[in-house]
């Protein structure tokens, strides 16, 4: 149910509860002042037209395409389905009239990215989707169809080819530097595009905490579960050296009833310190036997150094 009352199928599903709908927005109404100031200024850096131009040309968005639907999961009404509700509701809610697909890529890292030159995709990675609730999810999802509606994703696709390309280039004297200077400045643009796309996504999401918690569960990188104290092991589970160590041990018998002694593990009966067996009693210092004395018997008297040390 929209915020007309009425009910929508199709690309027009919104969400469980109800949201506003943005139709014919500009991206001018979220995009940060920041974000507008570095295009700018990335567009007026000198060859940077020249290097997109020829990019646009050569670079192969059908190769990239095939890439992700080779190794990756295409969401759709079968495959993730609540993702691609979320999708259709951010593409509905945002005005945007061609949905661009979106694919599940396998990688414990949360993250997401919005390319694509003459189309855009989105791709999530698996530890994203492990990680966020349902209305965290909602912003992020919000959050890639906002890059695709002001066209970032053309921008994205050419970072991450030159800074490939300066890689490969590198190891050639002064050969990445006119590159590493457009990449700096996409870069640095890209960075404040972000800023952008955190307002569209609390657009679409239109729920301030749960866009809070997603950045700060992005920041942190792990899962809730990951803190979560560990308990003992199960008995088919423990080492050897730590089934020796839990209950009483007495010595000459087996644990569980009859059977061989098992052999004791390195460090369960330290020699001359720490705790020791139970019916043996550690001795004072002062009484314990030397070493030398229990090693050898004492020389009889009279009997000369040198034939004491050949003994």
């Amino acid at each position: 149910m929209s915020d007309d009352g009425h009910q929508h199928t199709g690309h027009e599903r919104v969400p469980g509860r109800q949201r506003r709908r943005f139709p014919g927005i500009s991206t001018r109404a979220y995009e940060h002042p920041a974000d507008r100031s570095a295009l700018v200024a990335l567009r007026k850096l000198s060859g940077f037209d020249t290097v997109f131009k020829a990019l646009s040309g050569l670079l192969p968005e059908r190769s990239l395409r095939l890439l992700f639907l080779s190794d990756s999961v295409r969401v759709s009404e079968r495959q993730f389905s609540h993702l691609h509700d979320m999708l259709l509701d951010a593409c509905y809610i945002l005005d945007l009239h061609k949905v661009p697909p979106m694919y599940v890529t396998q990688d414990p890292q949360p993250n997401a990215m919005c390319i694509g030159l003459d189309e855009p995709i989105i791709v999530v990675s698996t530890g994203l989707v492990e990680l966020l609730d349902e209305e965290e999810m909602r912003a992020v999802v919000g959050h890639e169809v906002g890059h695709a509606l002001s066209g970032h994703s053309v921008y994205r696709t050419i970072l991450l080819f030159l800074t490939s390309l300066a890689l490969k280039v590198a190891w050639i004297p002064l050969g990445n530097l006119a590159i590493m200077a457009i990449v700096t400045a996409l870069r640095e643009w890209f960075r404040k595009s972000e800023l952008s796309a955190d307002r569209a996504g609390l657009l679409v999401g239109q729920d301030v905490r749960a866009s809070m918690r997603g950045l700060m569960k992005i920041a942190r990188r792990q899962p809730d579960h990951a803190n979560v104290p560990v308990g003992p092991l199960p008995a088919g589970r423990r080492g050897r050296g730590v089934a020796r160590r839990t209950g009483p041990h007495h010595p000459g018998t087996a644990r569980g009833g009859g059977g061989p002694v098992p052999r004791p593990a390195r460090g369960d009966h330290p020699r001359g310190h720490g705790p020791q067996p139970p019916g043996h009693p550690r001795l004072p210092a002062a009484q314990r036997p030397r070493a030398s004395a229990i090693a050898r018997p004492a020389a009889p008297a009279g009997t000369s150094v040198v034939a004491r040390c050949r003994r």
